[in-house]
């Protein structure tokens, strides 16, 4: 089965919970490991919370839960492109978004990969960006 997510930190997170959103587990079950990866940006995000916190236990459940399972995707020179097509209109529009979330969203569409997020309202208005939201 060929890749066909990229999961937003929000979902990519969601293992490390102690209790995971049942619609993620579903989904994620639903459509198998093979059909996902991430952004760099989210495994930054997550490793950051882990720096953050500095709970053994959690660094535990991420290596033995997340670390090194799902392909990672780098920002490239397309990536910046298309996030510049992105950030330009909601700019002028007057409704800008922080730069990882559209980062991330333009590593999804420069790769025709489906965003699955639990924060759809953070890639609303983004012409030609497909979005799952996984909180129902």
């Amino acid at each position: 089965m060929a890749v066909s997510h990229l999961l937003d930190t929000s979902v990519y997170c969601q293992p490390l919970r102690k209790t995971p959103l049942s619609a993620v587990v579903n989904r994620w079950k639903t459509l198998g490991e093979a059909s996902f990866c991430v952004s760099v940006l989210c495994e930054a995000e997550v490793l950051q919370g882990l720096e953050a916190k500095g709970s053994t236990a959690l660094w535990d459940r991420y290596r033995n839960l997340l670390e090194g399972r799902l392909p990672v995707i780098d920002v490239t020179h397309e990536v910046a492109r298309a996030y510049a097509t992105m950030a330009g209109p909601l700019i002028r529009r007057g409704n800008p978004r922080p730069m990882v979330d559209l980062l991330i969203a333009a590593t999804a569409k420069s790769a025709g990969l489906v965003l699955a997020t639990l924060n759809s309202r953070h890639f609303e208005q983004i012409e030609g960006l497909a979005v799952e939201d996984w909180s129902r």
